[in-house]
């Protein structure tokens, strides 16, 4: 009996040393936002970016921005650049709000900082090599780079919060070297990767570590 209670506890403490060291207060709903906003993104990428076969609904200001029209890069860097820092700030100030709610009070401690270096310096990385591809005019494998890097982005970083975000992770990686083999598909897959596998894992985040804790 005895050595049953030393092992529990034991246990408790591993569990709690764990805990101690991982980024616990991701929003689960700033996850789903970020889904939403991609889908968004995604659609009007499709709408003004992609040639149909009747384009007369236009207005004539939007014509220069349809594929292989000197505005396109541009229009995906900013739109991109764009939705990054949405996304970003977000994710932040829920992630802060929560935080603030479980500890009463927003502390930018070790397990935190941990997290943001491994999920940034993958980001950065894939960033400038997406940046110098389309300034080279490289398009075919640039939402490739993007899915890929994000995935082991998030799969890096897992190690110092939520371990399940590494599924959603490899999820990303996986569409991300699919989509390298697929031609002129490149939206959907951004959107599958960014926006739908966001709300879904959102979504399970949520009723995984927040509904049962009442958070």
């Amino acid at each position: 009996m005895e050595n049953k209670e030393a092992l529990s506890t034991l246990n408790e403490i591993k569990e709690m040393m764990e805990k101690s060291s991982r980024f616990q207060s991701i929003s689960g709903w700033s996850i789903v936002v970020v889904g939403l906003l991609a889908s968004v993104v995604s659609a009007a990428a499709w709408l003004l970016l992609l040639p149909h076969a009747d384009m007369a609904w236009l207005p004539a200001c939007c014509s220069g921005l349809l594929i292989n029209s000197p505005w396109r890069s541009s229009i995906a860097i900013l739109v991109a650049l764009l939705l990054l820092v949405v996304s970003f700030s977000t994710v932040a100030a829920l992630s802060l709000g929560k935080m603030k709610r479980q500890k009463g009070a927003v502390r930018f401690d070790p397990s935190l900082r941990r997290c943001l270096i491994h999920f940034c310096v993958p980001m950065l990385a894939g960033g400038l090599l997406c940046l110098a591809m389309l300034q080279q005019g490289h398009y075919g494998l640039t939402s490739t780079f993007m899915l890929v890097f994000y995935g082991l982005a998030l799969i890096n970083c897992s190690h110092y919060t939520h371990s399940s975000i590494a599924a959603l992770g490899y999820v990303q990686l996986v569409l991300g070297v699919v989509d390298c083999f697929v031609v002129s598909h490149a939206i959907l897959f951004w959107w599958l990767g960014f926006g739908l596998m966001h709300v879904v894992y959102g979504f399970y985040f949520i009723a995984k570590y927040e509904r049962q804790k009442g958070l």
